[in-house]
This record gives structure tokens, sequence and C-alpha cells, in this order.
């Protein structure tokens, strides 16, 4: 049996109301277009790094258990994984384990909440974009949404690695998510070009980190500067913008 949380669940009961609220109204709408698709799953991702795409995928995951369906959440950004961080537990076992032959999938999942169970992204491995392309990766997608009323998977940003898209192949759909006053619209219009050559529908798009105090809309007139360290299977890549 997955182990319980209690840190995590404890941490849920301090988010503000007003974002609480934002988190539900995605669900919603994220579960109308399930239906509409007969789906059961789907990648949430981004164009670049440092966009909130993780804690939007963390946070999406745990309204959808508010309802009480079984929820999995997959980190499956093995170069670069956050999510045991997020929701406090090991990463000693994970995807990783599990698709090389480790451990079974049982032994590598977390349970945050009773309804919400947590897949972490494991040991970074040598190739984790073939991992995700092979056919262990298919079989265990077509168990858990057996096992599973709805499974999430976190990725690597499109614009960095093509993870991603290949997680999202395997899903009904993904969400992209965007940052205010950070993402380019030219970088976010490469990402969806990305997924709608790749053949993966897009569910919808979160604007995060909105300042809706400002009462007017965003123009990209900003020019924002950071350093990112990602590592791939070879070596550690640095990513300016």
């Amino acid at each position: 049996m997955p182990r319980t949380n209690k840190k995590a669940e404890q941490n849920n009961g301090h988010t503000p109301f007003a974002v609480v609220e934002a988190y539900n109204t995605i669900r919603t709408n994220l579960l109308f277009v399930l239906s509409q698709r007969k789906g059961k799953s789907f990648t949430v991702s981004s164009a670049n790094p440092g966009e909130g795409k993780s804690t939007t995928a963390l946070n999406v995951a745990s309204s959808f258990s508010q309802l009480g369906s079984k929820i999995l959440l997959i980190d499956a950004d093995m170069r670069k994984p956050i999510l045991h961080k997020k929701a406090h537990v090991q990463n000693a076992k994970g995807l990783s384990s599990v698709l090389v032959g480790f451990c079974d999938k049982s032994e590598a999942i977390q349970e945050v909440n009773p309804f919400l169970h947590l897949l972490p992204a494991g040991p970074t491995p040598p190739n984790p974009g073939e991992l995700l392309a092979s056919g262990a990766f298919d079989e265990l997608m077509l168990a858990l949404k057996e096992e599973y009323d709805y499974v999430i998977i976190d990725t690597p940003p499109i614009n960095v690695v093509s993870d991603a898209l290949v997680a999202a192949t395997r899903t009904d759909g993904i969400v992209l998510v965007a940052r205010d006053r950070t993402t380019y619209h030219e970088e976010f219009q490469d990402a969806v070009s990305s997924v709608e050559f790749a053949d993966v529908k897009v569910l919808g798009v979160v604007l995060n980190a909105l300042d809706i105090k400002r009462g007017e809309k965003y123009k990209y007139k900003y020019k924002y500067k950071y350093r990112y360290k990602y590592r791939n299977s070879a070596n550690s890549t640095h990513i300016n913008k």
C-alpha cells in the first residue's frame, strides 16, 4: 500500500481560498473537455522552465482528488524531478525504477492523501527520453489507467527536450502552462506548434501568476533573463533567456 503523507495534507489546509477556487475552475473545465473525449489522462507542461507547470500539476491533481476520484500524478521529469519535494515524499524509487524493472509500481507509488497518489520520477537514468518512448511505459500507462480514475503526468518543458511530447502521446491531451510577465508569445507559440506537430490535443492553457490588480491586458514589452540548468542524458545544458 502507498504510504500516507501527513505533511502534504496539512499544507493543503493553508492554501488561500482564491487559489483553491481557481484550481477548482480549472478542474471543472478539464472534466468537461475530458468527458467530451471520454478521456481519463492528460499531460501538464510548459514552453520553458520556471513557468509553474509542476505546481499547477500538483494543485490540479489535488483538486481532482477532492471529488473522491482516485488520482495518480506521475513525475515524468526524470532529468530534474521536483514533485517529490513539493509533495514531501521520498524519491528513492520512482518511474525510472519501474520502467527499468528495478521494482514494481506498487513499491514506488506513494500516497499524498487518500485519493491522490504520486509516482515520483525516481533516480535520474541515462536515457529518460528512451524510457518514456519504450514499450514498458506504454504497458505501465495501460495498467495505471485501469487502476485510477485519472492519470496526470508532469513533464519537462517542451522547448527544452522532447520528453513532454513523448509522454503526451500516451495521454488524452496536454495542458499548457504559461506565466504572466515571463512567457514570451513566440516561445509559447513554438511549444504549441510542437504539440500540434506531434498530433497531441491541447486541452487548455493555464495562465499562471496573473496580477489581476493591474486591470489591463499584459503586453510582452519587458525582457526577462534567467539562467536555468537542465540535465540531459549526456551532460548539463545551460539555457539562457
